[in-house]
């Protein structure tokens, strides 16, 4: 696969899906996801209906560049936070959600793509926020996956997930493949396959294990604060998409998003969890295509959409 450096040194390893001269969609990794996490088949059935599809590895993932070395403390992140608000807390991490957005337009730049429709997962959501925030001549459409607004009232994780999140680090790879079924608690229960998830373990941990890169973009995200007033101020369209069965971000994540963006259209999927299962492509990519195709009102493909 190849990769390209931005201005700043950072390099991203990238791939793309499609005919180049069709409309762009960015897609943006969820928290330790790298870019192979959307399946092949997920990118060419958006692809196929007309859309050229990138993706990327964010910093400290997958083959891009990597903070090695750069320790965080989150009880450092915290402190920082109940002293001195987001403003403080971003002064004791590396960098902030702002920085990994700036790199997906880093992205568009070294690809020499003007606009795109911006979609992101999770984490990947909140970046995919804050470059419609900050960079808004950039983005098309946004499309924010399983995602949260930043106010800590919404979109909590359930006690459950919450302990698999801030477990440790497997200690090697055997330790992570065993462990992985664990992420069972938070994705789809009827789609849910251990033998699956194992498998894409094994595949993620032999490209790139970096659990240190894992904990700097989670600094990140705790030390971005709110990004309410921004998204209450958008001019973008704008379809959020949240699983039902989703623990690690409960679904009040996608409301609250879907609430504070003017014009925003909620879909919200009965039997999904916080994956993207192959039996939800349908809903998923035609949901993404319909949003790329003609924002506007009306319900969007799904099983169960509301807003």
């Amino acid at each position: 696969m190849p990769s390209l450096t931005a201005p700043d040194g950072l390099t991203f390893e990238y791939d793309t899906f499609g005919n180049a001269a069709d409309p762009t969609v960015l897609l943006v990794c969820g928290l330790g996801g790298q870019m192979t996490s959307w399946s092949e088949g997920f990118c060419r059935r958006i692809a196929d209906a007309g859309r050229h599809v990138v993706c990327f590895d964010n910093r400290d993932c997958g083959l891009s560049s990597k903070f090695d070395g750069v320790a965080v403390d989150l009880a450092d992140v915290v402190a920082a936070l109940r002293a001195g608000g987001p403003a403080a807390a971003r002064r004791v991490v590396p960098y902030t959600l702002s920085d990994m957005a700036a790199d997906a337009v880093a992205v568009l730049d070294g690809l020499g793509i003007g606009r795109a429709h911006v979609v992101g997962v999770s984490m990947g959501g909140m970046i995919a926020q804050t470059v419609a925030i900050e960079h808004a001549e950039r983005v098309l459409t946004l499309t924010s996956i399983m995602s949260m607004t930043g106010e800590p009232e919404y979109g909590a994780p359930s006690p459950e997930a919450r302990a698999f999140l801030m477990a440790p680090p497997p200690p090697d790879r055997a330790t992570f493949i065993e462990r992985s079924t664990d992420s069972l608690v938070w994705m789809s229960k009827r789609y849910a396959d251990p033998a699956e998830v194992r498998r894409s373990a094994a595949a993620a941990y032999d490209r790139s294990f970096s659990p240190e890169g894992t904990a700097r973009q989670f600094m990140a995200v705790v030390a971005s604060g709110s990004r309410a007033d921004g998204l209450r101020a958008l001019d973008v369209p704008t379809l959020v998409i949240h699983g039902l069965d989703d623990t690690l971000i409960d679904p009040s994540g996608g409301r609250r998003t879907a609430e504070l963006v003017p014009g925003a259209r909620l879909l919200l999927l009965e039997d999904m969890g916080h994956d993207r299962p192959e039996p939800l492509w349908p809903d998923l990519c035609g949901a993404i295509v319909s949003h790329t195709a003609a924002p506007g009102p009306g319900r969007v493909p799904g099983r169960r959409t509301s807003g």
